[in-house]
């Protein structure tokens, strides 16, 4: 569960999530629409997250003065802890993922409440924290593939079809019928 808390700290990690995200913008349609929308909310997610705990700060487990004996697996952060910034970052990239690619989506959002709680057990937020997170995440992702959603349709919008006319309709019965004389 340490892995699923702190896995991005470490540089290999960083590197293969790059590569996975290079190679889904570069495979195709889907997969593009998937990486550029989670790149887009995951930072949106992030700062709001970063906000809340600047406007809302609350203690972290580990930090309450009311709980004893709380289990910390982690280095303690002196930041507080309003929202699970980790929690809402990975949902926002498994939702994008989930409406882009459907049932292809299902491993990052196993991943996303996997890491949400890690940050439970190893004692950095309390659950409505990391559900709070999730709230968030889920949010920006929805909002960022709307909006792609409505700029793509307005990019390229389909073609109306236009239904015959009368005289077309006309035309084409008399000169599919056989004349007999």
């Amino acid at each position: 569960m340490r892995f699923f808390s702190e896995g991005l700290n470490q540089t290999w990690m960083k590197v293969l999530l790059g590569i996975i995200l290079i190679a889904m913008i570069l495979v195709g349609k889907d997969t593009r629409k998937a990486a550029l929308c989670s790149l887009i909310a995951f930072p949106l997610s992030d700062g709001t997250t970063n906000l809340f705990k600047h406007m809302f700060p609350l203690p972290r487990p580990y930090d309450d003065p009311n709980i004893a004996g709380v289990v910390t697996r982690l280095a303690e952060s002196h930041s507080p802890g309003t929202a699970s910034a980790h929690s809402a970052n990975m949902m926002a990239t498994a939702i994008c993922m989930l409406i882009a690619l459907r049932w292809g989506g299902i491993p990052w959002l196993i991943l996303a409440i996997v890491v949400g709680l890690s940050r439970n057990y190893n004692g950095a937020h309390y659950p409505y924290k990391v559900a709070l997170g999730w709230i968030v995440g889920a949010f920006f992702a929805v909002l960022v593939s709307t909006l792609w959603e409505v700029i793509a349709k307005r990019r390229n919008p389909v073609e109306k079809s236009v239904e015959p006319t009368l005289e077309s309709k006309v035309g084409t019965e008399v000169s599919g019928q056989e004349s007999s004389v």
